[in-house]
């Protein structure tokens, strides 16, 4: 699955149809890309690397809903999918137990 290459017709947090090729390349309309950006997730738990890494995550459109807490998340590279959820992931640093960007970006999805 590469991100890059993924067009969305819907917005995936609130459903309503998307009409700029912004907003078709991230998934996200303005209105619910703004609300995700000021989401308040408890941060003090993740490196600022992984912030960054979880925003360009989700600007990018590469982490997309799966069924209600469970997300499908994109590797860094674009060769790679794992799903992800707030309290696990199956990325190499979720299987290990550590706290990943992927879950941070979940996190932040499903706050906003």
């Amino acid at each position: 699955m590469n991100a890059a290459a993924t067009t969305h017709t819907h917005c995936l947090r609130c459903g309503r149809t998307l009409t700029s090729a912004k907003s078709q390349a991230t998934g996200y309309g303005p209105t619910c890309a703004r609300h995700i950006r000021r989401a308040q997730v408890e941060l003090a738990d993740y490196k600022t690397h992984q912030i960054q890494s979880a925003r360009e995550l989700i600007e990018d459109g590469a982490i997309v809903p799966l069924k209600s807490v469970v997300f499908i998340a994109v590797s860094t590279d674009g060769t790679e999918t794992y799903k992800t959820a707030p309290t696990g992931c199956t990325c190499p640093a979720g299987l290990k137990g550590s706290r990943c960007y992927h879950q941070l970006a979940a996190r932040m999805l499903l706050a906003a």
